[in-house]
C-alpha cells in the first residue's frame, strides 16, 4: 500500500528526517554529512530515506525551502503587498541568512539564493495577481521576478555593507523609491 503525500505518518517521518538532517547540518559541514548519518539519528531505513528524497541534494533543497517558508510566516507577511509586507518579508530573508551562517553551508549558495529567490517570487506572485485583476500575467510575474531578484540582492548588500544598521532600517531607506 502507497502511503499519501498527505498521510500523517509520511508527514512525521519526513520532518523527522528534516530535524535529523538539520540537526546534524549544526555539527558538521554539508559536505561530510552521509546519509547513513541521516538515517541513524532519524533512526529509519535507507528506503525510507529514499521514499522521501532522492538524495542529501533533494533534502537540503527541501529543508531549506520549508524553513525559509517558516521564517516568512513567523514575520507574519500577509497577502497585500504594502510597505509593512516588504519590511517583513526582509527581515524573514536577513534572519534566515543570519541562520544559515550559523551552519556553515559554505558552497552552497547558489542554491540557497534560489531557494530564497523561487520563494519570494510566489509571494510576490500571490500578492500582485490578487491585488491587480488583470489578464497582463506575463507582467505580473515579470514584476514579481524582479521584486524577489532585488529584496535577495539587497539582503546581500545589507549582510556586506550594512555597517550595524538593523535590517528594517536599511530596507525602509529604499521603501519610498520602490513603491513609487
Amino acid at each position: 500500500m502507497t502511503e499519501s503525500k498527505t498521510d500523517p505518518r509520511f508527514l512525521r517521518t519526513r520532518k523527522l528526517i528534516m530535524d535529523s538532517f538539520i540537526e546534524l547540518s549544526s555539527k558538521k559541514e554539508f559536505k561530510d554529512i552521509t546519509i547513513k548519518d541521516i538515517t541513524t539519528a532519524a533512526t529509519i531505513n535507507r528506503a525510507t530515506f529514499y521514499y522521501h528524497f532522492e538524495d542529501k541534494y533533494d533534502l537540503l533543497e527541501k529543508a531549506l525551502s520549508e524553513v525559509f517558508l517558516i521564517n516568512l510566516k513567523s514575520e507574519g507577511v500577509e497577502d497585500e503587498l504594502n510597505e509593512e509586507t516588504i519590511v517583513r518579508m526582509f527581515l524573514a530573508v536577513t534572519n534566515f541568512q543570519a541562520s544559515l551562517s550559523n551552519r556553515c553551508h559554505r558552497g552552497y549558495e547558489s542554491t540557497i539564493a534560489a531557494i530564497i529567490k523561487e520563494q519570494l517570487e510566489v509571494m510576490f506572485s500571490r500578492m500582485l495577481y490578487k491585488q491587480h485583476k488583470t489578464d497582463q500575467n506575463e507582467a505580473l510575474r515579470i514584476t514579481a521576478v524582479i521584486l524577489s531578484s532585488g529584496l535577495y540582492g539587497a539582503s546581500q548588500d545589507w549582510l556586506r555593507n550594512s555597517s550595524g544598521m538593523a535590517p528594517e532600517d536599511y530596507i525602509k531607506l529604499a521603501i519610498p523609491y520602490i513603491l513609487k
